[in-house]
């Protein structure tokens, strides 16, 4: 199983805007809901702050990976944004957060949920790639790079 399995181009975000926490927040779940209709941006966005009020999802290192189950879902969405300045999601290290990986899956793919947060962990461990997150010029060349360190995820 891979992230690219999951995440279109049309669900990567290069200029996410500044904000607050919760302004991201509801930036990441107004993209969701423009890319896959179905999905209601409050519903996404209530999903994203439940999750967030039991902990931050900011692991430190400039990444967050704000995600949850939603009942409504038949597969995993995944949507990656980028903020090149850093935001302050109250990560885990204090730092500000440049690299956003959502995660949406279904109520029933509870272990698929865990083994896709554990893969894009171990991805951006490699602080090569993230480097190249931060310097991608725009969406085409992120998705790219995401797509090609995935290929090779499992060397």
């Amino acid at each position: 199983m891979k992230i690219t399995d999951y995440l279109t181009p049309e669900l990567v975000f290069a200029d996410l805007p500044p904000g607050e926490k919760d302004e991201i927040l509801e930036a990441l779940a107004t993209r969701v809901a423009e890319v896959i209709p179905k999905l209601s941006r409050d519903r996404v966005l209530a999903v994203l702050k439940e999750r967030e009020a039991l902990g931050s999802t900011g692991i430190g290192g400039g990444i967050a990976i704000p995600h949850g189950k939603m009942a409504e879902l038949d597969d995993i969405v995944i949507l990656f944004a980028r903020n090149r300045e850093g935001v302050d999601f109250a990560a885990v290290d204090g730092r500000p957060v440049q690299l956003f990986f959502l995660l949406l899956a279904p109520e029933s793919a509870a272990g698929t949920h865990l083994k896709i947060l554990a893969r894009i962990s171990r991805m951006l461990k490699n602080q090569e790639f993230r480097l190249k997150l931060l310097e991608a010029p725009g969406a085409d060349d992120l998705y790219a790079l995401i797509r090609e360190e995935d290929e090779h995820a499992d060397r």
